[in-house]
């Protein structure tokens, strides 16, 4: 469906895109509570979360680019949403794992046309306490909304530009 449903409803009122999201599974108990923010934001605007998104979990941060990847080169979707968190562990691996997922995600969107949006947070500091875990927990609601309210304000103004070069 990448770009194909989006240029179908570009002709009638419908906007039904499909869009994937790759969770990383560190911290899922964290990172999975964006999911909570997505559903909130499709059902804002008027999308059946049901119907919009497909979740699909992955071990770590460092897999989402090739998930992502694939699920862009599948043709099914219109839109990959990537969700994750890396924290500094005290030995600096955080920082090339930061630099390759994120530099993955917009080779992706790059290669494949397909956009591809990031809720891969990389606080420079995370403590795994009560505190650091709340706060973050309810970040990435926060983050859900935010990257929703991108993936579907980005495909609408891509099939705006392609009813332009009709």
């Amino acid at each position: 469906m990448n770009q194909t449903n989006v240029k179908a409803s570009s002709s009638s009122a419908a906007f039904r895109p499909r869009i994937a999201v790759v969770s990383a599974s560190w911290h899922r108990d964290i990172v999975e509570r964006a999911h909570e923010g997505l559903h909130a934001e499709l059902a804002r605007q008027g999308l059946d979360a049901a119907t919009t998104l497909t979740h699909v979990a992955v071990p770590g941060a460092f897999e989402i680019p090739l998930h992502a990847k694939k699920l862009a080169e599948s043709g099914a979707f219109d839109a990959v949403i990537a969700c994750g968190l890396i924290v500094n562990g005290g030995i600096y691996r955080h920082e090339f794992v930061n630099s390759a997922v994120i530099d993955g995600l917009m080779r992706v969107q790059l290669d494949t046309g397909v956009p591809v949006f990031s809720a891969v947070l990389t606080p420079r500091d995370f403590h795994d306490h009560d505190e650091h875990r709340n706060f973050f927990a309810a970040h990435f609601v926060k983050k859900g909304e935010e990257v929703a309210a991108a993936a579907l304000a980005t495909l609408r103004s891509l099939r705006q530009l392609d009813a332009l070069a009709r």
